[in-house]
């Protein structure tokens, strides 16, 4: 549990954000792009909130990008429509509409996400390194 909680602490954090973002930016940049880079840091957080975080950090990001295509590709195909998802909480979740620059922003996300894996994990090294030398 305690790896846990880190991740659901973000997760919080960052679905805080994206709420904000759906609540005050209105046809902007913020609102097309960010929005999709952080979606991409909300699933990771709630994946290794669910998985404890023992897992590949690299290849859960990979994983969650694969997904993200999926889903924006399920859009290009009209999934919602051609299974006549009509609940407008469901639609939004899902999509409706396929756009090229929401794939950029997908990849973007996950790229950010793994430097940030990357960052820490050279960070705690580090600090794993001196704590041994110091016994």
């Amino acid at each position: 549990m305690k790896r846990r909680i880190p991740y659901i602490i973000l997760l919080v954090l960052l679905v805080g954000v994206e709420v904000l973002i759906a609540l005050t930016q209105h046809g902007n940049f913020i609102r097309y792009y960010g929005g999709d880079v952080i979606v991409m840091w909300v699933l990771y957080c709630l994946v290794q909130a669910v998985l404890g975080g023992r897992n590949n950090h690299y290849a859960v990001n990979l994983l969650l990008l694969a997904f993200a295509f999926a889903v924006e590709f399920l859009q290009k195909w009209g999934f919602a429509d051609r299974f006549g998802i009509e609940n407008p909480i469901l639609r939004t979740l899902i999509g409706t509409s396929f756009a090229v620059e929401d794939l950029f922003s997908y990849a973007a996300g996950t790229a950010i996400a793994c430097a940030g894996v990357f960052v820490y994990a050279k960070i705690c090294g580090r600090k794993n390194e001196i704590k041994r030398e110091q016994t």
